[in-house]
């Protein structure tokens, strides 16, 4: 537009001096006719024919602006504006050059005018809407489960779940710390995860609802476990046939109320609970099984999956854990630094790292007999961090 403008002046400017150059060139002619004829301004249109403006510049000459001296500078600034009206005709003529005389310009000034940005570019997400969750303040909180499937939240991470008040018939089953904004995963016995939001749970203060009325078991099925983690925790999800993998827990979470198959079992096997990974190159897995033989290898050596069956971490005849004659009865994961306590009825025997490498084996082998009074184990206890 800025071109166009200077154009269109160009061209007003030359259709004028095209009208004075008759002029000059006829000055005899247009002196007469200005001082005899009454309207001289229509003569001269029709005698050398001039436009209305023409007519109307030459008509306001002064006497002074008649010497040849003028004419030459006429003549002058014709040629120049000659010269620009063709190069501004091209430039408009030409996307190309419009664009690179822009690019020359914005140069030009970013050069002259520019200093460094004051106000920093911060690129951002694109924006989504706010869920309740996000809406939801993080609160330490303990998810409680009962034996007969029922649930319950209470504030803080102090909590002794056998210490709440349960129904006639009714006691503490397993119990899972997180935050109010957490899912919770419930694993059920037949390898089903179901998950609802911790914040949506009733209050500890009263002894909770049944989870049946939040999910559809499947009649039979019991919910043994509960877990509340970070999203991109890993777990190691195993079965007391001698089979597992690691997961993370956002694979374990579920908006399906009839849950989510999460673990395959081999016939007449049970779910075992399910172990927090904190380092999967380092950390190392201890599997026990009911005949006192115990396996020590890293988690390394697992798989890890979504979903399935997982690999094997002890061997046991596929027939004898069919008939639940010989089975994992233990299963922990420690890191390679810390001592493992073994309990075993009333006596514990506690394991340093040192201790330890007798029963380290190839993940799938059938481990090393554990002492005499000490092969009917009950527990796994990993040796707490200090600063804890």
């Amino acid at each position: 537009r800025r071109l166009q403008h200077r154009l269109d002046k160009v061209l007003a400017r030359l259709h004028i001096l095209e009208g004075l150059l008759i002029a000059y060139l006829n000055i005899d002619e247009v002196i007469e006719i200005i001082r005899t004829e009454d309207k001289p301004k229509e003569e001269l249109m029709s005698r050398f024919a001039l436009t209305d403006k023409q007519a109307e510049a030459i008509l306001e000459l002064k006497l002074r602006h008649l010497a040849k001296l003028e004419e030459m500078k006429l003549t002058g600034e014709q040629d120049e504006l000659n010269k620009e009206r063709e190069k501004l005709e091209t430039l408009l003529g030409s996307d190309r050059r419009l664009k690179t005389l822009i690019k020359k310009e914005l140069l030009a000034d970013a050069e002259n005018y520019g200093d460094e940005r004051r106000s920093p570019i911060v690129e951002r997400s694109e924006a989504k809407a706010l869920s309740e969750r996000d809406l939801t303040p993080a609160e330490a909180v303990t998810v409680v489960l009962s034996k007969k499937g029922w649930v319950r939240s209470a504030k803080g991470h102090d909590i002794e779940g056998d210490k709440l008040s349960y129904k006639s018939g009714d006691s503490y089953l397993a119990s899972a710390e997180g935050k109010s904004n957490q899912p919770v995963v419930f694993l059920d016995t037949s390898g089903k995860s179901f998950s609802c939001e911790a914040h949506l749970l009733p209050s500890a203060r009263s002894q909770g609802e049944p989870l049946t009325g939040r999910f559809s078991l499947v009649a039979g099925e019991n919910v043994e476990h509960v877990l509340m983690a970070r999203d991109e925790s890993h777990l190691l999800l195993a079965s007391d046939a001698g089979y597992g993998f690691v997961c993370q827990f956002s694979d374990l979470v579920s908006r399906n109320k009839n849950g989510k198959a999460i673990i395959t079992l081999p016939t007449g096997a049970k779910i075992l609970p399910p172990n927090r990974v904190n380092n999967l190159q380092q950390d190392k897995v201890v599997v026990i099984s009911n005949e006192g033989r115990m396996l020590v290898f890293p988690v390394a050596d697992l798989p890890q999956l979504s979903k399935g069956k997982g690999n094997k971490l002890i061997s046991i005849p596929a027939l004898r854990a069919q008939s639940r004659e010989e089975y994992v009865v233990a299963l922990a994961t420690a890191a390679p630094d810390k001592a493992i306590t073994l309990i075993a009825g009333k006596r514990k025997l506690t394991l340093k790292p040192a201790d330890l490498e007798h029963y380290y084996g190839e993940r799938g082998r059938r481990g090393n007999k554990l002492p005499r009074g000490l092969q009917r184990v009950d527990e796994i206890v990993v040796e707490e961090n200090k600063d804890s």
